[in-house]
């Protein structure tokens, strides 16, 4: 039986509940063509007593937050039967986790409005969205508006049946936008969240294929045709419009970014309602550009060669700057902004397809001083080409739908979402005779070579013996399943404990579930279901605030008081520490108090048993009800790419931080614990010379809990070197700046020393790896002006041993230029009678940074402000004004911050009208 970490009061504290629970980011919307081939039966949901008429709610700034999500009857159907088929139970049980997931309908044809015979149209398709809503929660419903004349203009998979013509155009506006909007403007359905992406592919074609005669003809006619869409659609109020906006490795280029975003404006600008005519927009529609690539930046280097500019045949980025749609969201938002939309303007990722898990994924950044087979080594996106849109072979599921995800400041994310529902085609892999309008596409062909830059050679990587876009693929959907990233839990059934201190092995002996509740004698019970994924299912925890929390069920891999997984390579001693990541989805119910947060423990020995006595790093990604990690907030942090809240204190025995994501989350991926862990060090709290002793995953809780589920983690950790040489060069030293300007940073540093040689240096910014080099300077460029980044330096040999990191050094950019400007957005968060919660955001509009902001408002229906945190904020009859407090004042251009408010309201609890001044 596993023992608990004694004692335990080093735990968060519970330092006052909210005055109602948050509304929890449940699963979203997301898509499938009602044109596919047949599907097993299914009778259309009767609408249920929601159906009737229901009083609209106001337009919700996201609409995804606090709402279900629409689940497609035909494509669960399609999936079900998929499952069935299967001679692996848990694979038949991850494909049931599938089909339970929101996924858009798609109106690709005027006929699918009306729907085929004995088949659900729009309206079927609606009444069973009302059917599937939950008494007092939101329903998203989503929806594709597919169908503009001359329709994928560059491609031919997905052409149309409306010819590019003004008879074409009239024919979209009457016969299929006018009938969409009256079912979707009928009062029964004004209770549903319709959410609607606005003609993939369409605006995206106009900047980038200008030079192909079928988009010269199509391009006016796309502008129209969207401006007539947006007029109609945004005029009813429930509706909120997503545009498509490609993805990187379409509009990733600056020299493509920019006109979208200028085109984007102009078909906007030219609606009734201007820019308020689009609620945000769409990325990887139907694609399979990653989330995220976790060892390449677009600053990486090696061997003095920027890996997106590698030459042939590794030419796999040409220079193209977004590597994945982390990057692209949050260039094209600031690039959206600039050219007028409003700075809440959100963005939605399409997840379902862009894994990119399985067997070939890579574990780790390539080795080896050649970019291009560096490059090679590290990229998670397995395509012969960025242009490989169709079938994709080795593609996989990417995110679970979900509302709000953290972890993207830069990105304003809405949701996560299945817009392309998995296991439908993107096209026929040989020509099929059909009375669809749709042609056969050679990339859809996997014998197909196709010419231009980058592809060297290579033919499609599509899948084989694929059927006519939109219909169902089972081949496609198995190798979406088993190539998932995260990869998808099963279903709800498996084994429990309800002992206190009870445990479960997983994943055959590799992480272990503990139940470790140490500080109550209520009943806890934890369930495991398959692979990672556990849940709290019995819980209800009551402890006041001010102490130590009731338990921390969690999963762990490596060693906890001597019980040990299997194979974790734990204990590694800290300066021998050469990676250690994790992934972690979890669930997070919207009551209660608690946290979800990392435990990593370090011992001055390799010891395994009894307490460690180095150190406690604990990262956290979320927490509800007023909790704070133990000890004193101490500063802020960019580490991991992600920004944190440092918390810092003493226990008897060891030594605490706790790294607390801004904005909170609900999952990781790829989350680089060793930055943190070496900023730890960097810190003085843990020990270089001291030994990872475990990495623990869980939630500690002081009330409620039932609900709280991990649906996947992982942790690896690796030493450096293995075998042979494997002695670390030495420190090296004398890392300094020399010199800096408004974008950029120079660095110098004194060769280290090792037995064998030293073959590079790896530079890290904020604890980001910037770039690998041979020699002993580097100048980092693209940086924001006036703003301080920490850097240090390893040294790494042949056999792959790493040094520590070197002693940091701060560089300050220079001033770049202009008077300091904000903007605020108001965002509301939850809301309650008589209450209500919400974020401010302050962004840094300017071209130089803020040294200090005031946001100011008048309330519109006589609120009344109660509370606040990271601002100091004070009513004066119905103004309010906040300013910055001492840590969050400095704003790089680009960059923001936020801060809460609270208060009550009466009746009417108006948006209000935020100007901001930066100083």
């Amino acid at each position: 039986m596993a023992r608990r970490h004694l004692p335990r009061l080093r735990a968060a504290t519970l330092v006052g509940a909210i005055g109602a629970s948050l509304i929890l980011p449940l699963s979203v919307a997301t898509a499938a063509p009602v044109t596919a081939a047949p599907a097993p039966t299914v009778a259309a949901a009767a609408p249920a007593a929601l159906a009737t008429a229901a009083t609209p709610e106001a337009h919700q700034d996201n609409p995804f937050a606090g709402a279900t999500g629409y689940v497609n009857p035909l494509w669960k159907a399609q999936v079900e039967s998929e499952a069935a088929a299967q001679q692996d139970p848990a694979v038949a049980a991850r494909m049931r986790t599938v089909e339970g997931q929101p996924t858009s309908v798609w109106m690709d044809s005027i006929g699918a409005i009306a729907g085929p015979a004995g088949g659900m149209g729009l309206q079927a398709h609606l009444d069973a969205a009302l059917a599937q809503r939950r008494a007092g929660t939101p329903e998203v419903f989503g929806l594709v508006v597919y169908d503009l004349p001359g329709r994928d203009c560059n491609a031919l998979a997905s052409n149309g049946e409306l010819p590019a013509t003004a008879a074409g155009l009239a024919r979209y506006e009457t016969q299929y936008i006018d009938p969409i909007a009256a079912l979707l403007g009928q009062p029964k359905y004004a209770g549903l969240r319709i959410v609607a992406t606005v003609e993939p592919d369409s605006l995206p074609n106009i900047v980038t294929n200008s030079a192909v005669t079928a988009c010269q003809s199509a391009g006016p006619l796309y502008e129209q045709g969207v401006e007539y869409a947006l007029n109609a659609l945004h005029a009813i109020g429930n509706v909120y419009t997503y545009l498509d906006a490609g993805h990187a490795g379409w509009l990733g280029w600056p020299s493509n970014s920019t006109p979208a975003a200028a085109e984007f404006a102009k078909v906007a600008k030219a609606t009734s309602a201007g820019f308020a005519s689009v609620d945000g927009f769409a990325t990887d529609t139907a694609n399979t550009t990653p989330l995220r690539e976790p060892f390449l930046t677009a600053s990486t280097t090696v061997g003095g060669q920027q890996v997106i500019g590698a030459a042939a045949p590794n030419d796999f980025y040409q220079w193209n700057p977004d590597l994945d749609e982390a990057t692209f969201t949050a260039d094209l938002y600031r690039r959206l902004v600039a050219a007028g939309f409003p700075a809440g303007i959100g963005m939605v990722v399409d997840t379902s397809r862009n894994g990119w898990g399985g067997p070939n994924r890579p574990t780790a950044a390539g080795t080896g001083t050649d970019a291009g087979a560096f490059l090679n080594a590290s990229r998670v996106d397995r395509r012969p080409h960025r242009g490989a849109w169709c079938n994709a072979s080795g593609a996989g599921l990417g995110e679970l739908p979900q509302a709000t995800p953290a972890g993207y400041p830069d990105s304003h994310l809405d949701a996560f979402v299945w817009i392309k529902p998995p296991g439908e085609s993107d096209g026929s892999s040989t020509a099929v005779a059909n009375d669809q309008g749709k042609g056969f596409d050679r990339m859809c062909d996997p014998t197909y070579t196709p010419a231009g830059a980058g592809w060297n050679g290579r033919t499609t990587g599509a899948l084989p013996n694929a059927p006519l876009a939109g219909q169902w693929f089972p081949a496609q959907f198995d190798q979406l399943v088993a190539n998932a990233y995260p990869a998808v839990a099963a279903g709800t059934t498996g084994t429990s404990t309800c002992d206190p201190q009870g445990t479960i092995s997983l994943a055959g002996g590799a992480y272990t579930l503990q139940a470790n509740e140490w500080n109550s004698t209520a009943t806890q019970c934890l369930t495991a279901t398959s692979g990672t994924a556990w849940s709290v299912s019995t819980a209800d925890f009551t402890l006041g605030g001010g102490g130590a929390p009731a338990t921390y069920p969690s999963i762990y891999r490596g060693c906890h008081w001597g019980a040990c997984t299997t194979g974790s390579s734990l204990p590694i001693q800290v300066n021998q520490l050469a990676s250690a990541t994790s992934s972690w989805s979890t669930v997070q119910p919207a009551a209660g108090a608690y946290d979800v947060a990392y435990d990593l423990w370090t011992n001055s020995t390799p010891t395994t048993t009894g307490q460690p006595d180095d150190s406690e790093i604990m990262v956290w990604q979320n927490s509800r009800g007023g909790v704070q990690p133990f000890g004193a907030k101490t500063g802020t942090a960019t580490v991991a790419g992600h920004t944190w809240d440092v918390w810092t204190g003493q226990q008897s025995a060891w030594k605490i931080v706790s790294y607390v994501l801004q904005g909170g989350a609900t999952s990781f991926a790829d989350l680089d614990l060793k930055a943190l862990v070496d900023d730890s060090v960097s810190r003085g709290v843990t020990a270089a010379g001291s030994y990872l002793i475990d990495a623990e995953a869980g939630f500690e809780i002081w009330q409620g809990g039932q609900g709280l589920a991990t649906t996947t983690f992982s942790f690896d950790a690796t030493r450096a070197g293995s075998g042979g040489d494997t002695t670390p060069p030495s420190v090296p030293t004398a890392l300094a700046v020399t010199g800096t300007t408004a974008t950029s940073a120079s660095l110098s540093w004194a060769a280290a020393g090792d037995n064998v040689g030293v073959s590079g240096y790896t530079l890290y910014r904020d604890g980001v790896r910037v770039a690998t080099v041979t020699g002993t300077s580097y100048t980092d460029t693209g940086l924001n002006p006036s703003t301080a980044y920490r850097y240090t330096v390893t040294a790494s040999d042949a056999a792959g041993n790493t040094s520590a990191a070197s002693t940091p050094v701060t560089a300050t950019t220079g001033a770049g230029g202009g008077a300091p400007a904000c903007a605020a957005s108001w965002h509301l968060d939850s809301q309650w009678n008589p209450g209500f919660g919400a974020t401010v955001t302050v962004t840094d509009t300017g071209t130089t940074a803020t040294h200090g902001w005031t946001v100011t408002w008048t309330w519109p229906d006589g609120q009344q402000l109660t509370n606040s945190w990271n601002t100091v904020a004070q009513q004066s009859g119905q103004g309010v004004s906040a300013a910055n407090l001492s840590y969050n004042g400095t704003l790089a251009p680009g960059t923001g911050t936020t801060f809460g408010v609270q208060g009550t309201w009466s009746g009417v609890n108006g948006t209000p009208t935020l100007a901001c001044t930066a100083s």
